[in-house]
């Protein structure tokens, strides 16, 4: 399930279903996308998860009926990528499949050393959503990005700093640490850190 805490100007929200390693339902994808669109006034946001496994993707009970392709993978992508404040990902496991975009489009990834990163949108038979490849690129370049996307290749956490997948490996309580770079901007306006941010 998705859940959201307010600390004054610092939203923190979990995807927190580790009895399914973080697979997103519909209903989930639904309620983040709300949660996210709305946090137009927060200075940061931590997307972060529980267990493990950020998140494992689609739940499979629903990927095949709909869910892998559906355009509300797009609108947490693009929901994440508006937010004027800074947005930081505390992955605490593994990110797979669909669950990649909203990574992609924080500004900042931080992640635990166990943590894997892989996408199988070619051993499955979907297409990622639109965004989701160009941030990809952005990121670590076009080579790379199709070893992930259509070499199916599963990258370790190590890999992903190397390749500037992630910013920085964490070897404990990651909340902690986006909490503290998320200091800066928590004590600043919230039109500089947007300024600055469409600067970049």
């Amino acid at each position: 399930m998705i859940s959201y805490e307010r600390d004054g100007d610092l939203w923190i929200v979990t995807i927190n279903r580790p009895e399914k390693a973080g697979a997103l339902s519909r209903k989930m994808l639904g309620d983040l996308a709300d949660i996210v669109e709305n946090a137009t006034t927060c200075k940061a946001l931590i997307l972060t998860g529980t267990g493990k496994v950020f998140s494992a993707g689609a739940d499979l009970d629903e990927a095949y009926a709909g869910l892998a392709t559906d355009p509300l993978w797009e609108r947490v992508s693009s929901a994440v990528a508006a937010v004027p404040g800074l947005t930081i990902a505390a992955l605490n496991g593994t990110v797979a499949g669909g669950a990649f975009g909203m990574t992609l489009a924080c500004d900042l990834r931080i992640a635990v050393p166990g943590a894997q990163f892989f996408y199988p949108v070619m051993r499955l038979g979907f297409r990622p959503p639109p965004s989701d490849p160009k941030r990809l690129k952005a990121l670590i370049g076009p080579s790379r990005a199709k070893m992930i996307l259509t070499a199916g290749q599963r990258i370790s956490a190590q890999q992903a700093a190397d390749w500037g997948l992630i910013d920085r490996m964490v070897p404990k309580d990651i909340v902690q640490e986006a909490k503290l770079l998320a200091k800066d901007a928590l004590n600043a306006e919230l039109s500089h850190i947007n300024g600055i941010k469409q600067m970049i």
